[in-house]
């Protein structure tokens, strides 16, 4: 079409003045504002630029009067598809009804007619009249949505990491993030070291550290580097448990340091009990395991003139010769003086294991008097945890069952020392040493348990399952806790069976290696 019409973009006419309905418009949030290029604004009186935005003043249902206002047409090009000026008493009809209210389509305008209506006042985003040919106009296209999945550098997902692990991060970046761990190693350990560490964040759980912490430190360190001189496998109860002793102390306030602690014990068949503080404990520890030190030609604790070899007596002479009381000074002096036990005894190299260290009344070789200090230890420790309101597990099951396998192989010789006292029943079976004799079996169940079978009649004989006349199950914390005289032997069994008397005679026997 020529003249004051407009050509089509397919070369094709259309028919001038006819008005169509508006399709649905998107909503303003799903648009991409930032890139819709904003109109230029008029000058005040003048002319509406091209392509501007009329103002939106009259709905859809106008008056068709409006409809009949003349627009003036500007001729062959975009301009043709302005506004009118918004002259007084002007109003555009920015929704005009697609026909006429006597239901007659309107006819074209002549070319050339300044009163004919603009072709297309305002060009919508919904579906126009279709071309002459009959091809349907391509629908106008959706509201921008962004659904590409973020794509973020490998530096800027790793920094993102720790907001991940604390559920921080946005979905998208939540989801760049998983997707990211799938294909790179080294960030998603980090992401399970930073997921766990999350973990530790919650108040709810226990913040002591797991017992076995320090156990798996150590063996992974040695893992990777072993010691040039290890420390000897007999001794690694003693330096465990005084190294969780020691963690307690470090733990501690100093007043807390001046709490009481009561110590217990079993003698002449009862119950004893002593009163001191936590420094007072360890004090006697450090009073008791000079007897050790005294064996490996390191300096005594107990200085100046003869120092008895007794357990008790020791203890008692370091408590009086202290003219204050202790306070949490004496640490430092009992875990030098356990330090330098396990170095000694590292450099010494296999034979100092039988090395006899003496208690006075009987003697042990050094590597079963370091596995009765790490007992003693273990057990002083709890009852400073008892006082102070501390938790404090039990060992390790290996060397749990390796104190319990000291005081089995300890059981014959004092129930032979209980016999000769009178306190124990008359040998029923004499036998030759090293020959099987009459037994009890121990039955040690749980943490660090076993069986063992004890000689009745002969410290020399031999525990033997088919000579066994009796059994007694036994927790294995329960059992040592009778063995430090913290219960009494009738509250202590769980289970027996058989001879009484041999029953009888094993549970008091091992309450009595219980001392101060």
């Amino acid at each position: 079409m020529t003249g004051g019409g407009r050509e089509s973009e397919g070369g094709e006419e259309e028919v001038r003045g006819a008005r169509r309905i508006p399709g649905p418009r998107g909503a303003a949030d799903d648009l991409d504002l930032a890139s819709v290029p904003l109109p230029p604004l008029s000058a005040p009186g003048g002319t509406a630029p091209d392509e501007a935005v009329p103002e939106q003043s009259q709905p859809a249902s106008a008056p068709e009067s409006d409809a009949g206002e003349p627009e003036r047409d500007l001729g062959p090009g975009p301009a043709a598809e302005a506004w009118p000026e918004a002259g007084p008493g002007a109003e555009p009809d920015l929704w005009p009804e697609a026909e006429p209210a006597d239901g007659h389509p309107r006819p074209a305008a002549p070319e050339g007619d300044p009163t004919a209506p603009a072709a297309e006042p305002w060009p919508e985003a919904g579906p126009g009249p279709e071309p002459a040919d009959g091809t349907p106009e391509p629908p106008a296209p959706d509201p921008f949505v962004s659904s590409a999945p973020v794509v973020l550098p490998h530096q800027v997902l790793k920094a993102l990491l720790g907001a991940w692990a604390l559920s921080a991060c946005s979905a998208e970046e939540t989801a760049a993030v998983e997707d990211h761990l799938t294909g790179c190693a080294p960030c998603a350990d980090e992401a399970l070291r930073l997921r766990d560490a999350v973990g530790l964040l919650h108040t709810d759980g226990s913040l002591d550290l797991d017992p076995t912490l320090r156990t798996r430190v150590l063996d992974g360190c040695f893992g990777r580097r072993p010691a040039r001189i290890p420390v000897p496998e007999w001794a690694a109860p003693y330096d465990a448990e005084t190294a969780r002793l020691d963690a307690l102390l470090r733990d501690i306030g100093d007043s807390e340091w001046h709490a009481p602690v009561r110590l217990q014990w079993f003698e002449e068949e009862r119950q004893v009990s002593r009163r001191t503080t936590v420094a007072g404990v360890i004090g006697h520890l450090m009073a008791v395991d000079g007897l050790l030190s005294a064996a490996l030609g390191l300096d005594d604790p107990l200085d100046g003139g003869k120092t008895p070899l007794d357990p008790t007596e020791r203890t008692e002479t370091y408590w009086s010769a202290t003219r204050r009381p202790p306070t949490r000074a004496v640490r430092e002096p009992w875990r030098a003086q356990s330090h330098e036990l396990i170095r000694t005894a590292s450099f010494a190299g296999r034979n100092v294991a039988e090395t006899s260290v003496s208690y006075g009344a009987f003697a042990l070789p050094l590597q079963d008097a370091a596995l009765d200090r790490a007992f003693e230890c273990w057990v002083h420790g709890g009852d400073i945890a008892d006082a102070v309101d501390y938790p404090y597990p039990a060992p390790s099951a290996a060397h749990l069952h390796r104190m319990i396998d000291l005081a089995a192989r300890m059981l014959p010789a004092a129930l032979a020392g209980r016999r000769s006292a009178g306190l124990a029943g008359p040998a029923k079976d004499l036998v030759a040493a090293g020959a099987p004799g009459r037994s009890l079996h121990l039955e040690i169940e749980g943490h660090g348990g076993g069986d063992w079978y004890i000689a009745l009649d002969s410290p020399a004989a031999v525990g033997a399952p088919e000579r066994a006349v009796a059994q007694v199950a036994l927790d294995g914390v329960e059992f040592c806790r009778l063995v430090a005289g913290h219960i009494s032997p009738v509250e202590a069994a769980a289970g027996q069976e058989g001879d009484r008397e041999a029953i009888r005679d094993v549970l008091f026997a091992a309450a009595s290696l219980s001392r101060l």
